[in-house]
């Protein structure tokens, strides 16, 4: 089983909390290239494509003109503790222990408009850009148009070294949009509904959150099936089978009090 999860705008820069080796990513070259068409914009572009304050738009500008191919090993950081954020606050990876870590290696994926693909392991610079985000290159006038089918085949290759055919989809839709439909899987996408007074609904800072606790139960529980994920239960989710479908498993909670 492969899961997949989108990265996050806030990063935390702190050191891993265990040592270990990097691994580089598999698009570092692309990413060079992206970060290098980003160079030439200045902050007021950056702030129109990004949507961002004064603030963020210089400090990305800045990133991307420290931006390398070859980074000093303290200007990066393994991929699952640089991202912070709501999905990264659920899956807590700086809690999981290192056999946790090794194992989501090869079965956690995270997706990236800089990067294209991201292990945990794998040593990122820091870098804003959203996978949404219209930046134009020779390849069109979208990320989307840049990453063309490359996402999707190395989903497929990196499931084919996992030894699976099922992918977990815990990536949200702009994000997961840039899989195209070269992807040879079955993907099944979790639904997180939060109940209040007889009425359920999906509630974005929440089900962002129950995204990387997915990802986690995961983990720890080296889940490989699809009955496999029946059994989530963290942030007081339960199962629902009958609000569920054979690719989209329901998941209710209570609403969350205070």
């Amino acid at each position: 089983m492969l899961v997949v999860l989108s990265p996050a705008k806030k990063l935390d820069w702190e050191e891993a909390p265990f040592g270990g080796s990097m691994t580089m990513p598999h698009f570092a070259a692309e990413a060079a290239e992206l970060a290098e068409t980003a160079r030439e914009l200045e902050p007021a572009d950056l702030k129109r494509l990004m949507k961002i304050s004064d603030k963020l738009a210089q400090l990305n500008h800045d990133r991307f003109q420290a931006f390398s191919l070859t980074p000093d090993p303290e200007d990066v950081r393994p991929a699952v503790f640089a991202f912070a954020g709501d999905t990264y606050q659920g899956l807590e990876a700086r809690t999981l222990s290192p056999e946790d870590v090794q194992w989501a290696q090869d079965h956690l994926r995270i997706l990236s408009g800089l990067y294209g693909v991201l292990r945990p392991l794998d040593g990122m610079q820091p870098y804003r850009l959203e996978m949404g985000s219209r930046l134009e290159t020779d390849r069109g006038r979208t990320l989307y148009a840049w990453w063309g089918d490359a996402i999707a085949e190395r989903l497929n290759a990196e499931a084919a070294a996992a030894g699976t055919d099922m992918l977990v989809n815990c990536a949200s839709v702009e994000y997961f949009g840039a899989v195209s439909d070269a992807l040879d899987l079955r993907v099944i996408t979790p639904v997180f509904l939060e109940e209040r007074d007889g009425k359920r609904e999906t509630v974005s800072f929440y089900a962002k959150r129950a995204r990387g606790a997915m990802a986690r139960y995961v983990v720890q529980n080296r889940v490989t099936t699809a009955a496999g994920l029946e059994g989530f239960d963290l942030g007081g989710y339960r199962f629902d089978p009958d609000q569920s479908a054979a690719d989209r498993p329901v998941f209710v909670r209570p609403w969350p009090k205070g």
